[in-house]
């Protein structure tokens, strides 16, 4: 089971690297005008990126699925359910990040730098308390 656990929390925090820089990305991508070679390099990255982290999400849940199913961690517990849901948050926002990069290939970016700003913390905030939620065990 250790080896499991281990496996599952280096692709948590790989899969949470992506999900901070991704966004990253997109802040810079709304700070450069018209297109030219700085747009398409971050354009490239970010597609780069996304595909990568979308095989570490994968393989997060996968052995997260095995921890909870296989060795039946935190199963019926209030608290394994409040982590599923916030793992169920951060799948959307991974799917927003790339919804949000496809619109910056199109040319269909609606938002400021700002905005990316403020998007890039989202992540942050789940991964608190997800890791809070774990360690504690509150119900």
């Amino acid at each position: 089971m250790l080896w499991v656990k281990s496996f599952h929390i280096v692709f948590v925090t790989s899969w949470f690297a992506g999900l901070f820089y991704l966004p990253r990305i997109l802040v810079n991508l709304a700070q450069v005008s018209g297109p030219g070679a700085e747009r398409d390099r971050l354009l490239l990255m970010g597609a780069k990126l996304y595909r990568f982290m979308t095989m570490l999400g994968v393989a997060a849940i996968v052995f997260g699925l095995w921890l909870w199913l296989g060795y039946r961690i935190g199963i019926g517990a209030g608290w394994m359910h409040a982590k599923l849901a916030l793992v169920l948050l951060l799948i959307a926002y991974h799917g927003w990040c790339g919804k949000l990069l496809a619109d910056f290939k199109r040319g269909r970016n609606r938002h400021s730098h700002v905005w990316y700003r403020w998007f890039n913390e989202l992540p942050v905030l789940v991964l608190l308390a997800t890791v809070l939620l774990v360690v504690f065990k509150p119900f």
